[in-house]
């Protein structure tokens, strides 16, 4: 079967960083028939120097890496407010690494070994939220600004730095301001797919939306159900209440 077939078109150079020569061989086989430019890395080092001279679309990331860890790049970018999305991957099933590589500004997570149709699927998923048609410009719901063109939100005059993912969790909320999403159509509509770790890193992206957006997010947990986006309480933010 082509990984290519029923797909896109190109979206760009997308730099692989794997120390592990037979998986990088793969992933960029998969990738480039899938109609990507593919840089690789082996190392944390030769990421770092490839991202700033190739400025590419998206990572694939492994997080153990020789001289400077996966965790400890994504780290080192998102602290020089660089965004561009990055997919860890990892031989370890371990759910506070994970967890922590989300929290650090990870877009998704995939753990070794995994179909490279998946991963590619889920790349094609992270770039099509961060460069996807909007089918409206602009959302306001009180003090809370989301524009769907620019990809940008305000609140309260600050301008929050989110990931690809942070801001479709916001935007998809916000486009339907007080329903009440479940986390598995939150993982639909944003991940594009649904697994028991994308249960987890639901909560783990909200937690980081509501710390960035700080005070009177808006963002409502509904406990056993998942989360809603309320339009009073961003309201009622902006004389400081929280939400």
């Amino acid at each position: 079967m082509n990984p290519r077939a029923g797909l896109d078109a190109p979206a760009g150079l997308v730099l692989v960083v794997e120390d592990e020569p037979a998986i990088a061989a793969v992933e960029r086989l998969y990738l480039t028939k899938a109609g990507f430019g593919v840089e690789t890395a082996a190392d944390g080092r030769a990421a770092w120097a490839a991202v700033k001279a190739h400025r590419p679309v998206a990572i694939v990331l492994d997080v153990g890496l020789p001289q400077i860890d996966g965790i400890e790049l994504c780290r080192r970018l998102r602290a020089e407010d660089d965004w561009t999305p990055i997919i860890f991957v990892t031989a370890r099933d371990d759910e506070l690494e994970r967890l922590l590589a989300l929290e650090l500004g990870g877009d998704d997570y995939l753990t070794k070994p995994f179909s490279p149709r998946e991963l590619v699927t889920r790349l094609r998923a992270v770039l099509r939220r961060t460069n996807g048609p909007a089918t409206r410009s602009r959302i306001v719901l009180g003090p809370l600004e989301v524009d769907l063109e620019q990809r940008s939100v305000v609140l309260r005059g600050a301008r929050p730095a989110l990931t690809a993912t942070e801001f479709d969790l916001l935007a998809h909320l916000a486009r339907s301001p007080g329903r009440v999403f479940s986390r598995e159509q939150l993982q639909s509509a944003v991940w594009g797919h649904a697994d028991h770790a994308s249960g987890r890193s639901v909560d783990v992206h909200i937690a980081q939306l509501r710390a960035k957006l700080g005070p009177g997010s808006g963002i409502r947990t509904v406990r056993g159900v998942g989360y809603a986006l309320d339009e009073q309480d961003a309201e009622a933010a902006a004389t400081g209440s929280a939400g």
